[in-house]
């Protein structure tokens, strides 16, 4: 039996406790990504595990007291993606990690953008978020601070280097994973519901 994607329901509301979280680690992108480039390495930590803290507690404090947002949706995965990308632009740029990783990255977020373009032109206003995605980004939140850490040759890099790159690995199969599961889902969604008018 073919389903088609349930969004879950949302308010309009703007100034709610996930939202703020949110909005803070959106603040902390470009501060992120100057201590990262500068080599200020401890407040480029401490800025990527507060955002990782905020991402949990964000979701999971919208979805206990139901404070779900049409505004927290866009944030969430806006947020999530410039940490990705500004990590991902940091740590190449001092060659801590292959410029072909960023590349890999991009081209998965841009075959993403891609669909979410054609399921509007089929009436679906987004594509539902799954647990492999999450999975993925958390996966990539955890090594982004280990690679950073084994940025040099004491034990604490050496230790860090392993944790840091498992991490990134599972992360980027469960990326590709995930970008495959939306293709599919969004296939299906076309399938049972191909004369949907476009989304507004």
């Amino acid at each position: 039996m073919t389903t088609t994607p349930v969004e879950p329901e949302r308010s309009d509301r703007v100034w709610t406790i996930p939202n703020l979280l949110s909005m803070l680690r959106l603040v902390g992108v470009p501060i992120f990504l100057w201590a990262i480039l500068t080599k200020h390495d401890t407040l480029a930590l401490v800025v990527l595990m507060l955002s990782g803290i905020s991402d949990y507690l964000d979701g999971k404090i919208a979805r206990k007291f139901n404070l779900i947002s049409n505004l927290g949706a866009l944030l969430d995965p806006i947020a999530d993606r410039l940490y990705i990308l500004s990590t991902l632009l940091g740590l190449a740029w001092r060659e801590i990690i292959p410029w072909w990783l960023v590349g890999v990255l991009i081209a998965r977020e841009v075959f993403l953008t891609l669909l979410l373009l054609y399921a509007r032109t089929k009436g679906l206003r987004e594509m539902p978020v799954h647990f492999v995605g999450k999975a993925a980004t958390f996966n990539l939140l955890y090594a982004f601070p280990c690679l950073l850490l084994a940025d040099g040759d004491s034990t604490l890099a050496q230790i860090a280097r392993p944790i840091g790159w498992g991490f990134a690995w599972w992360g980027i199969v469960l990326y590709g994973v995930a970008g495959l599961m939306y293709a599919v889902q969004l296939r299906r969604y076309v399938r049972a519901a191909p004369l949907r008018p476009p989304a507004t």
